[in-house]
């Protein structure tokens, strides 16, 4: 079975940044080849509206075979100013609520982002877990592009 891989707005920008690309790429790649499903939200295309265009040019690029669109519901926005009442983070970081609020409720396998200070943080992501299970969600395994293609190569 495939695996459901929530992508956050910077995955997609990753793929044209210096420091993110051959990661990012490398991704990509796994989903090109079908090995994994880029899960993202209609958040996720209102985010891109506003990226370079060659970031939503590469985003239209891939095919619906490869890619699940998710919507945010209410039940999402209840979710993500949970966690934004607990203090996992401020506020101003509702949209990254919103992402995880979203691939929790849809169950994915895994959410990936470059956002290091707000989502691919080892604090941050016990504060969403332990919101998630104590409100009878699962817990969301959250990694960077890096961590995953390099945990793949040391097989």
């Amino acid at each position: 079975m495939k695996q459901r891989f929530y992508f956050d707005t910077s995955v997609f920008g990753g793929l044209f940044d210096d420091e993110f690309e051959d990661e990012t790429a490398l991704l990509f790649e796994k989903v090109q080849l079908g090995q994994i499903i880029c899960v993202y939200s209609n958040l996720t295309e209102s985010e891109l509206a506003n990226a370079p265009e060659k970031v939503r040019i590469f985003f239209q690029s891939l095919t619906e075979e490869v890619k699940e669109k998710l919507l945010v519901t209410p039940e999402v926005l209840t979710l993500a100013n949970s966690y934004i009442m607990e203090k996992v983070v401020g506020e101003t970081s509702l949209n990254d609520c919103i992402h995880i609020a979203t691939a929790t409720l849809n169950k994915v396998d895994m959410l990936v982002s470059w956002n290091f200070k707000h989502i691919v943080n080892v604090y941050r992501v016990r504060g969403y877990n332990s919101i998630n299970l104590r409100l009878g969600h699962s817990i969301l395994e959250i990694h960077s592009p890096k961590e995953i293609v390099n945990d793949e190569n040391k097989e």
